[in-house]
């Protein structure tokens, strides 16, 4: 029998496994903060830290973690591409446009070989009849899980994020971080409802195209108007899910959170949600009877040049990481 790694410290055998996670270290198209390829890594390491004692839903050794050690050999592929990207970047920051399409089409292939990677795991996953969870690198990651469920179910995003992620491309990358909800929307079976919360950077294109998609968007100066005026954070949670199905994917980009809990992220932004807001959002999507079907977290990272002064990013990251598997696993009444 096969023993998986030991993310958080607990170490299952493959017939007992719930929850499969899958580590994408995959940062190609990012171009303001660098290192979220390191954060599965990063997060991994943080893991170890954790007591695993939940006030809420107890202890998830019984539920069965994998943490799929072969996704950090994405690495060096990763590395080899951004070399990449990063000569085009740059002429595109200079010159407004890239000319070397062919080296532009050079890199979107591989982000879509990576997608396809990821999209095959998910099919074998869900077979597994196990919960599917990627873990990022930058928010392109999990395209091919959003996939993967599109054909087995009907279900909603939950998408926290400082970002609407609503480009059709960026700097040239179809498959840009900046476009994943874009992407997921235009998939053959799209999610029945997108609900963004904590949005607080934005461009007309994106804006025009969740009105236009009847997107709903939990913009952060909004949801902070409504907390001024005196309506508390439970009532808007409530609000903010009742447009979601009873299948729920929850898409959480750690930048979503306010940069004081993440400050090494690749595009930190200032204002959002603080640690304790963004899991009692999940714990209402679980208490309200919907199903977690799936999730991802992205976008942690430890800065180009890691010490261990910025491992707070990667505790940060860590501890959301075990609430979601434990608010997923008890959705699933596995807990």
């Amino acid at each position: 029998m096969q023993v998986y790694g030991e993310l958080f410290g607990i170490s299952n055998l493959s017939e007992t496994v719930k929850i499969a996670i899958l580590p994408v270290p995959w940062d190609v198209t990012t171009s303001y903060g660098k290192g979220t390829s390191l954060g599965p890594q990063a997060i991994l390491e943080a893991s170890q830290q954790i007591d695993l004692e939940d006030l809420e839903f107890g202890d998830l050794s019984d539920v069965g973690i994998n943490f799929e050690k072969t996704g950090l050999d994405w690495l060096h592929q990763n590395n080899q591409i951004r070399s990449l990207s990063q000569s085009l970047i740059q002429d595109y920051d200079q010159y407004g446009r890239i000319d070397d399409l062919e080296k532009l089409h050079q890199v979107n292939q591989e982000n879509l070989k990576l997608h396809n990677h990821v999209y095959e795991w998910a099919q074998k996953t869900l077979e597994n009849k196990q919960l599917p969870i990627v873990l990022g690198g930058d928010h392109s990651s999990p395209y091919g899980l959003i996939k993967a469920l599109s054909e087995k179910f009907d279900f909603g995003v939950l998408h926290i994020d400082a970002h609407m992620d609503l480009r059709e491309s960026y700097q040239g990358f179809t498959h840009s971080h900046a476009s994943i909800m874009y992407n997921i929307m235009k998939l053959p079976s799209p999610p029945q409802s997108l609900v963004q919360v904590g949005i607080r950077d934005f461009c007309k294109e994106e804006k025009e195209f969740g009105q236009q998609n009847n997107i709903h968007t939990y913009f952060d100066e909004t949801l902070n108007s409504e907390i001024y005026k005196g309506k508390n954070w439970n009532s808007l949670c409530e609000d903010i899910i009742s447009s979601l199905p009873s299948q729920v994917y929850i898409s959480f980009d750690i930048d979503g959170l306010d940069p004081k809990l993440c400050p090494n992220t690749g595009t930190p932004v200032p204002g959002g949600l603080s640690f304790n807001q963004a899991l009692h959002l999940i714990k209402a999507v679980t208490l309200s009877g919907r199903k977690i079907c799936g999730l991802d977290l992205c976008e942690v990272s430890l800065g180009e040049n890691p010490n261990p002064s910025q491992d707070w990013d990667a505790n940060v990251g860590a501890r959301v990481l075990y609430k979601l598997c434990g608010w997923a696993a008890k959705s699933q009444q596995w807990i």
